[in-house]
């Protein structure tokens, strides 16, 4: 069986200079092995947050390596420097705004300035890309919620089968019929 690809971005200036540990993107493929039965591999990127940059990685990641899924993690907040949502939205064909809107919900259980989060999603062909927050404390509040999601959405646009282990991870597909 054929690994699934999913790529995982860290979005941050110091982590990209080696300034400090890519925490965020450590928790995300903890996450992800945590919950997914489906053999997959990371294709694995630490960014700075220059919107050019970020758009080829993401290009990159859905059309050349094909990956069913990219997450991101950082640069969704209100700074200058925070340009994640702007090049998820420029390499998107569809956006998935539920996505943003739930994340913020569970984040405000926790923080009040989780009003202040860009946080997005969308489709690039085959792939769905996901902004996430870049601390792995939120990061695990928020993939927690959406991910019982997206194996149906990448489902839907014609991804992958995506299997995870029910006991730590339940996913929704509809019955069929």
């Amino acid at each position: 069986m054929e690994k699934i690809k999913i790529g995982i971005i860290n979005v941050s200036d110091r982590a990209s200079r080696g300034e400090y540990e890519d925490l965020p993107g450590k928790e995300v493929q903890r996450l992800l092995n945590l919950w997914l039965s489906s053999p997959w591999e990371a294709e694995y990127a630490v960014i700075p947050d220059e919107q050019v940059l970020l758009e080829k990685e993401m290009i990159a990641m859905a059309d050349d390596k094909a990956c069913c899924l990219i997450v991101t993690t950082g640069g969704t907040g209100p700074a200058v420097r925070d340009v994640t949502p702007e090049a998820t939205i420029a390499v998107c064909e569809k956006l998935l705004p539920g996505f943003g809107e739930l994340m913020r919900q569970v984040s405000l259980q926790y923080v009040p300035t989780a009003i202040l989060s860009r946080q997005t999603a969308g489709i690039r062909g085959s792939t769905l890309i996901v902004n996430l927050p870049g601390k792995p404390k939120s990061i695990r509040e928020c993939l927690e919620v959406v991910f019982p999601a997206i194996p149906y959405c990448i489902d839907l646009i014609e991804g992958p089968y995506m299997e995870t282990h029910q006991e730590a991870m339940k996913v929704f597909r509809p019955k069929k019929g």
